[in-house]
């Protein structure tokens, strides 16, 4: 890693040294709908150029730096219909320019970077791209504060919120995901504790960019696809600005103890040369009871839970065509639950909460988790090939509850993992005519990842695992009259994994009632090397109809962890560790239909030669199943606004998987509820009858999937056992009373229904037969200033 950073210094004082200085100026304005109103939260990029940035609440932007002369600013946002627009750009300061958008259903080009690791529309990306927009953040925040909750609701192909602290079973189109903050990796692949998704809170977030479908372009890990959290920026041209959001929460039915509460504090600005976010949360929340006012069972419970989340983000302008920007985010939280189980019987009577005067062991949670980047931009470096060189560090920490039982002598496990890298990028725009343009993105990643699972005492359930993985990559994306798009790209992965030597823990044995382990299993180095690609072809000439074809692959190395804590080989390179190669194959068109209807229809087969499912061995012992696999479905979205005032909308998905277990081609097993979702319908219909106030009604429906017989004495396996469909209502709204002051109202489960989430249903465990939330109501309370 050192001679990499000594690399890219000797670039940069290279590159310094044959730069000129070039004139620069800067454009200041407002967007506004068609009726005069601010329109919020609007993406704006240079044609041509990385730059961009998004408007504030009042619709005012300020984008710096820009090439003196005529250029082209592409202002696109959701509800409106794309715009470019010519302005001049001078050295000496211009007068604000004024855009004014057009109202549609759903524009399709919101500008994206994901995907391709550039700034781009959507409708030039040929793959599935869902964006959780900062409208649907903050009506989401209104019913449930929890990130997994909020990409539930509104992501096609996201499997169901679990209401607990892990994410176990939120798949994203039947796989593993990658999880990403600003392009740095959270999911810890060597052993996934389930707990990578809720490493950030929302109030943090500008959006969030869901790639779907195996994807390479970030490296190991996405064999569904990709989350990345985008932090806030700063936004409008002030050099101070604040806000303040108070949030009161409580149960609505039953509401002794349910009470909690919500603090956030915001602070930006932009100057000439700085510009800077500074934004905290903490958060407070009340017992969690179902809908006949039973507590919930404290088995990861986020009830009377703390969280913490703090943004630091400060950018500079070095010069005319350099920027350095530094961000940190640290994210905690802490149970604080004063209750224990109350066990109960598994589709008989579910598992409760009861008071305890003391809980064994250190709080559950995730204590912390720190990310901190360093992201240096050179524009036109050499002609006008551009620089991006990130480098990061991430710290990440989570802990489960106490174990009095499962480990000989008790234990509470720890999954750590610390992660250093640096990613290289450039990009060269290129034109060939008038017809034909495009550019080539292509750089190198290094990543450094160490990762381990242990008990509060010391002893190690996994051994430490410590990942170097260095990996060239390149993406070419060619337009043809600005209509068609040819994309593709390779990326070569280069992974050693050092693994300590150890010795396996002893676990109890539900079916001996001894405790088996205590294996000594000597380590060594494992070694990973594959070529994965992607190629994809995207029309985008007419608006009423944007068809996509593609094909792309993932690499992962499937959960190294779990495989060597339940070793049964004394030596680690005689274990199955072989990685997983996904191929997904997909088709999708969008389109919109005048300016009142917008769709979207996608449809996608990804297969394995090598998957992996967990499977529950009657001594209570998870392994891994390693066996062909073949995952299928699709995915349909639409949205109709018939009136400027109503707006009407909704989602299907559908996923199946099945398994070659015999390796003959067949594929006769189905995979377990763990990894396909039940289908997923979502539903809404938003009022604004003005700018100052907003109303949505919003459904989720999660259908039935029942692909599995018990055994001969009527019990269910694990991830086997039937879903059975359930409809929630939420409400969400919102009025700005003044320029300053807001006040917001949201109701989860609002119609109060009594349920099992899936995944107390799928689990077919006793432990695990939990209740969902009943209703619960949000107040939130803002100032701006």
């Amino acid at each position: 890693m050192r001679n990499v950073f000594v690399l890219f210094s000797i670039l940069f004082l290279s590159f310094n040294s044959r730069a000129q200085p070039v004139a620069t100026g800067t454009i200041r304005g407002r967007v506004v709908s068609a009726d005069g109103q601010p329109a919020a939260f609007v993406s704006i990029s240079l044609k041509g150029y990385p730059q961009g940035t998004t408007a504030d609440e009042t619709g005012t932007f300020q984008l710096g730096s820009l090439p003196v002369g005529s250029q082209t600013l592409v202002v696109s946002a959701v509800g409106f219909d794309p715009i470019e627009q010519v302005v001049q750009v001078d050295a000496q300061p211009a007068p604000d320019v004024v855009i004014t958008l057009k109202a549609n259903a759903r524009a399709l080009n919101e500008v994206v970077v994901t995907a391709s690791r550039q700034a781009e529309s959507l409708s030039k990306v040929p793959s599935a791209v869902s964006i959780v927009t900062p409208r649907q953040i903050a009506e989401q925040l209104n019913i449930n504060t929890n990130i997994t909750n909020v990409l539930m609701n509104t992501v096609p192909g996201f499997g169901y919120f679990t209401n607990r602290t892990s994410n176990t079973g939120q798949t994203l189109r039947g796989r593993q995901v990658l999880v990403l903050i600003d392009g740095v990796p959270q999911s810890t692949p060597l052993r996934n504790g389930g707990r990578d998704i809720r490493t950030i809170d929302p109030s943090a977030l500008e959006r969030v960019e869901v790639i779907k479908g195996a994807t390479a372009i970030y490296g190991n890990g996405a064999d569904g696809g990709i989350i990345n959290y985008i932090t806030k920026n700063p936004a409008g041209n002030k050099p101070f600005s604040g806000q303040t959001w108070v949030g009161l929460t409580s149960g609505l039915s039953n509401a002794t103890d349910t009470q909690g509460w919500r603090l956030s504090q915001q602070f930006s600005g932009k100057t000439n040369r700085i510009d800077y976010v500074l934004n905290g949360t903490v958060e407070r929340t009340g017992l969690f009871k179902d809908a006949t006012g039973a507590v919930i069972s404290p088995f990861y419970n986020l009830g009377q839970m703390n969280s913490y989340n703090l943004l630091a983000k400060v950018g500079y302008r070095l010069s005319d065509r350099q920027r350095v920007e530094v961000m940190y985010n640290y994210f905690g939280s802490e149970s604080k639950l004063k209750y224990r189980e109350q066990l109960g019987k598994f589709g008989v009577t579910p598992t409760i909460g009861v008071p305890t005067e003391s809980v064994p062991g250190r709080p559950q949670g995730t204590p912390y988790n720190h990310n901190a980047t360093v992201r240096y931009m050179y524009n036109e470096l050499i002609g006008k090939t551009g620089l991006e060189v990130v480098a990061y560090l991430q710290s990440f920490r989570t802990v489960y509850g106490y174990e009095a039982e499962f480990f000989e002598n008790g234990g509470q496990s720890n999954v750590v993992s610390n992660k250093n890298g640096v990613r290289l990028n450039l990009y060269t725009p290129y034109r060939l005519g008038s017809a034909v343009s495009g550019n080539l993105v292509y750089g190198l990643d290094a990543l450094n990842d160490q990762t381990a699972q242990k008990l509060e005492d010391g002893r190690f359930w996994t051994p430490d695992m410590r990942m170097r993985n260095l990996a060239p990559y390149a993406q070419l994306k060619t337009d043809f009259f600005d209509q068609l798009t040819l994309k593709a790209g390779i990326r070569y992965e280069n992974i050693a994994v050092r693994v300590s030597d150890f010795t396996t823990l002893k676990t109890y044995n539900a079916t001996t009632k001894k405790y088996d382990g205590g294996l000594a299993v000597q380590g060594g180095d494992l070694t990973y090397n594959a070529l994965v690609g992607n190629v994809g072809l995207r029309y985008s000439g007419l608006k009423a109809l944007q068809p996509f074809v593609s094909f792309s692959q993932a690499f992962s190395i499937n959960e190294l962890g779990r495989i060597l804590r339940t070793s049964q080989r004394s030596v680690v390179s005689q274990l199955e560790t072989k990685p997983i190669i996904v191929n997904n194959y997909e088709a999708g068109i969008a389109g919109q239909l005048g300016r009142y209807v917008s769709y979207e229809l996608n449809a996608y087969q990804s297969s394995s030669e090598l998957g992996a499912s967990y499977r529950q061995l009657p001594s209570g012992v998870f392994e891994i199943i390693r066996a062909p696999e073949r995952v299928s479905g699709y995915e349909a979205a639409l949205d109709v606004t018939p009136l400027r005032w109503l707006a009407i909308g909704g989602s299907y998905a559908y996923i199946e998987g099945k398994s070659d277990g015999n390796a003959d081609g067949d594929y006769e097993t189905y995979l377990g509820n763990d990894r396909i979702a039940s289908p997923k319908t979502t539903a809404y219909i938003r009022l604004q009858p003005s700018a100052a106030w907003t109303l949505s009604v919003s459904t989720l429906t999660a259908g039935s999937r029942d692909r599995f017989r018990p055994n001969a004495s009527g019990v269910y396996a694990y991830a086997q056992a039937p879903v059975r469909a359930y409809t929630l209502v939420n409400l969400s709204g919102s009025y700005q009373f003044t320029p300053a002051w807001s006040l917001a109202l949201g109701v989860e489960n609002m119609l109060n229904k009594d349920y099992f989430p899936a995944i107390s249903q799928w689990a077919a465990r006793d432990a695990d037969y939990i209740k969902g939330n009943g209703a619960r109501g949000t107040l939130t309370v803002s100032y701006r200033y």
